[in-house]
């Protein structure tokens, strides 16, 4: 009998905001931001385990009525500067027994328990030991340029060799849209990256991979729920 992987969700959400105050918790139709991504983790046919990790124990409290485990973090690591990867591994050392983890971010409220299964059901067939959420780029880089503040002499970042003379020959380009970050754990420890050679790209529609960094960010998403 196969065994299923067992699957921790961190949903890293710190209590320190610039752009807007108290955004992880900001409420939203009713609801606090937060409130989409734990309810995605918690619908999702693979997620083993739901923690919300946080600095702030405003946000752990409503995490804990929305039905999330939670796990309190240092200071150090909820700064403007922490890395989310050191935040993921704080996490599985606190939390063991694992065999892959997905990090959750609350800023990507639109991506649901179904991209998460699709991206998990993509990464399993594919024998894949991590996977990460991508959309498409609404600029491409085969039309972009450095310029030599000596001369101002243009300089295509793709290459002199780039033939695309059209914008619509282009072929497709992809952002990391921070919406699903999915990673084995032995690969994480060793690589202490969230993206690595071995990673593989789940496409979301561009709708959908809303990050909200700002009041404008959050205003757009208020539209569409």
């Amino acid at each position: 009998m196969k065994v299923s992987p067992k699957v921790l969700a961190i949903i890293p959400a710190r209590g320190g905001s610039k752009g807007i105050k108290g955004k992880n918790i900001v409420d939203i139709n009713g609801k606090p931001l937060i409130a989409w991504t734990i309810e995605a983790a918690l619908k999702s046919e693979y997620i083993s385990r739901t923690v919300v990790s946080s600095d702030s124990d405003k946000i752990l409290s409503v995490a804990k009525t929305l039905g999330s485990e939670t796990l309190k973090r240092p200071s150090n690591l909820s700064q403007d500067n922490s890395l989310s990867i050191d935040v993921v591994l704080h996490a599985i050392k606190k939390i063991s027994g694992y065999d892959f983890i997905i990090l959750l971010q609350p800023t990507s409220p639109l991506r649901d328990s179904t991209d998460i299964d699709l991206a998990f059901s993509m990464m399993f067939k594919q024998n894949s030991k991590s996977c990460t959420s991508v959309c498409v780029a609404e600029k491409s880089p085969y039309w972009m340029y450095k310029i030599n503040k000596e001369n101002n002499q243009l300089t295509n970042i793709m290459g002199s060799d780039n033939k695309y003379l059209r914008r619509q020959d282009t072929p497709d380009v992809y952002l990391l849209n921070g919406a699903i970050y999915i990673s084995e754990v032995d690969l994480l420890k060793k690589t202490k990256k969230l993206v690595s050679n071995e990673t593989i790209g789940y496409i979301m529609d561009s709708k959908k991979s809303i990050d909200i960094d700002n009041v404008n960010d959050l205003n757009k998403f208020t539209t569409l729920v």
